[in-house]
């Protein structure tokens, strides 16, 4: 029988597979080290994707190298250099270094936190092969004592690993954020004393008194016109110890949600956004990397051991190879790129470590004071960012447009290859985050803080708001009855789709629409006017400006509402009830209206809002549907006209308040660990409003304000 592989090819195999594979995980490691932060910086999808496949093939190709090494005991190539297999028992525990993997990425996903007892007893399973090379040669290896240095320095890097994914998984840190138990006054001793007191005839009583409250909080003062990058990064970690527990969903005391809103409604917004970027910051690393081990004493001490065995190693190998010349020099090689390479991430890891957030925080509670060190001022200042800063867009008009543009993509979406993947490379745009949208948002929710203050019941009824509590401004009595049913009649999901091809319909059919890419270049009024014509122009200018911005406000926080409730399932889960079929039912009556009308590309999008909007709904769509399908499109047409009737300049005010809103209920409403998750693919802005909405107390994971008052046994004469 004729063998289909080729001798040759089984030799080089035979000579390269253990080889290649250690090389190979050395370069997974480099790029691990080098490249895993970039997932909280970015949200472009092949970069996830690659960084995901070289964080899955680090594990398999480290656990394919180690079983080699063992199989290849006793079975040796006559040809190798006498020593050769001694070498290879000496590369198995650079393997469970790169097992134990990167301080810059434990977990990718928050489901990998959960597997940590998965991976003790892979701990096991890799120890054990190495521990029986290690004994199984013991005798006869002149290479024993660094390959023990390496198999000591190994072992401690996978128990860090398993620890930091021990540490960051749910019960674990919902347990780390509980506060110290409390059993209170001492009840049993004071009915004690008070029975005894009676039983003695003694004038007895209890009486009620005040106590201040244990959690105490100092007001923040400016003591400088800006933030500085000290006073941000202390109170991001500050918050950042007290709201982790939402992750966990714990409640936050009264005392800190005062706190928290003496604090930030005395901020700028892009201060604020600098305490939210830092605070989440501090968020991804404890939940996705190994910073919790490595900032403690156990973890200072457990990094210089191994740094210490990792370099006693090298140094005894070149005496050692120096005195013995019984290696190949190619393998010789690769051991020195094993040994230098170990010495190269731990110093990347030790210089990451020393530049962290984490450290600066900590020197800066043990000494006190408000400057910096140079060296700890320019790590502060010269970071990366945080988050991608950027909002992914989806827009269901554009959308159906699209898919009928020609063959390819019908056949793609028509054998649902679309879905979400296909989808997002196709359709999905990103927009870059602007400074003036922030501002937009952090204002709108900050007078919502301001109304609620210590009022719970107001803070609730706006955190369930989704459009209906602007309403009750007295501006809007007029329009109250026509626009609530298309907000509280319905539900969130229906309710959001008709809003987002509503403000699409009016957008598109608006004869001053603003063009999103150009409008920041007319966002400057001339302030040199001086007679009263001039003033006239301006205040119309200012009046157009506002307008302008209100769409492009209204345009994005549409399309990338839309976009989560789409291509975000998971995220949107709590609030996103039938959004997906109500959304492919809109899709198919669009597409079959744009049939009828012969609109058949994508460059007539105007027309094909015109077309919708113009189209006659005096009856209402279900009473000539019914249920049968769960469309919005006209629902839609009917909500835009009912907006049409406002004049321009209310039009976009009340449109860009109820996307406020929309977007605000679904931030309060995602789990929090939909958030979480959401840190390892560079961020969303649904996150922040969510943690801004905490910090200005107007969630719903709140305790209620405890009462401090104490009894007092007073004994009379």
């Amino acid at each position: 029988m004729v063998d289909p592989i080729p001798d040759r090819l089984k030799r080089i195999y035979g000579e390269w597979n253990i080889r290649g594979a250690i090389l190979f995980s050395l370069g997974l490691q480099i790029f691990l080290v080098l490249f895993a932060s970039w997932r909280k910086r970015t949200s472009n999808k092949f970069m996830i994707f690659l960084l995901w496949s070289c964080y899955l093939l680090a594990d398999t190709v480290a656990v394919f190298a180690i079983g080699h090494i063992a199989s290849s005991q006793g079975n040796g190539n006559p040809s190798d250099p006498p020593d050769t297999g001694n070498l290879l028992v000496f590369w198995s525990p650079f393997l469970l270094l790169h097992l134990g993997g990167p301080d810059t990425i434990t977990a990718f996903a928050l489901e990998d936190n959960e597997l940590w007892v998965r991976h003790l007893l892979s701990l096991a399973s890799q120890v054990l092969p190495a521990l029986y090379l290690f004994i199984l040669t013991f005798g006869g290896n002149s290479l024993i004592l660094p390959t023990f240095l390496l198999f000591l320095a190994g072992c401690i890097k996978y128990l860090e690993r398993t620890y930091a994914l021990y540490l960051a998984s749910m019960d674990q840190f919902r347990e780390s954020t509980l506060q110290k138990p409390d059993a209170g006054p001492n009840y049993a001793k004071l009915m004690k004393e008070y029975g005894s007191k009676k039983e003695a005839k003694l004038p007895t009583k209890i009486i009620i008194v005040g106590q201040p409250d244990r959690i105490t909080y100092q007001r923040f003062i400016r003591s400088t016109p800006r933030l500085t990058d000290l006073q941000v990064l202390k109170k991001a970690h500050h918050f950042f110890d007290i709201f982790k527990g939402l992750i966990g969903d714990l409640n936050i005391s009264f005392p800190h949600r005062s706190e928290s809103r003496d604090f930030f409604t005395k901020l700028f917004p892009d201060e604020a956004l600098q305490v939210l970027e830092v605070e989440l910051n501090f968020l991804y690393e404890v939940l996705f990397t190994k910073a919790v081990v490595v900032h403690s004493k156990s973890g200072y001490i457990s990094r210089l051991v191994s740094s210490l065995a990792v370099v006693a190693g090298l140094a005894i190998f070149v005496f050692h190879v120096k005195k013995h010349d019984r290696y190949g020099n190619f393998d010789v090689g690769v051991t020195y790129a094993l040994l230098v390479g170990a010495i190269l991430l731990d110093s990347i890891a030790f210089f990451k470590a020393v530049f962290s957030n984490w450290t600066v925080v900590a020197l800066t509670k043990s000494n006190y004071r408000e400057s910096l060190p140079w060296w700890q001022s320019w790590a502060i200042r010269s970071r990366l960012k945080r988050w991608s800063k950027t909002i992914s867009v989806y827009n269901v008009i554009g959308y159906c447009l699209k898919t009928r543009e020609n063959w390819i993509r019908r056949i793609i979406y028509e054998t649902g290859l679309g879905d979400n993947f296909m989808d997002v490379i196709l359709y999905v745009k990103g927009r870059e985050f602007t400074m003036d949208l922030w501002e937009f948002i952090f204002g709108e929710l900050m007078k919502k803080s301001t109304l609620a203050e210590d009022d719970l019941d107001t803070a609730n009824t706006i955190y369930a708001a989704r459009g209906n509590f602007i309403l009750q401004e007295k501006k809007w009595d007029s329009w109250r009855d026509s626009l609530k049913p298309y907000i509280t009649d319905v539900g969130y999901d229906e309710s959001l789709l008709m809003w987002h091809i509503a403000t699409e319909l009016l957008f598109n059919t608006n004869p001053n629409k603003p063009n999103l890419d150009d409008i920041e270049a007319n966002n400057n009024i001339n302030n040199n006017n001086n007679n009263s014509n001039e003033i006239n122009n301006k205040n119309n200018e200012a009046s157009l400006l506002k307008v302008s911005t209100q769409k492009k406000y209204c345009k994005i926080l549409s399309d990338y509402m839309l976009y989560l409730l789409i291509m975000q399932p998971t995220m949107m889960a709590a609030v996103a009830g039938n959004g997906k079929l109500r959304f492919l039912d809109t899709c198919e009556e669009a597409k079959r209206f744009f049939d009828g009308e012969e609109i058949r590309s994508a460059a007539a999008h105007e027309k094909a809002c015109r077309n919708i909007l113009d189209w006659p709904t005096d009856v209402k769509p279900i009473h000539v549907k019914g249920d049968a399908s769960k469309s919005v499109l006209f629902d839609a047409s009917r909500l835009a006209k009912e907006l049409n009737k406002l004049d321009e300049e209310e039009r976009w005010e009340l449109l860009s308040q109820v996307w406020v809103e929309l977007v605000s209920y679904a931030a309060g409403h995602c789990r929090a660990t939909a958030h979480a998750q959401q840190l390892s693919s560079g961020g969303e802005l649904l996150t922040f409003v969510w943690l801004l909405m905490s910090h200005f107390g107007l969630t719903d994971k709140f305790q209620l304000p405890k009462s401090h008052l104490r009894a007092k046994l007073i004994v009379g004469k």
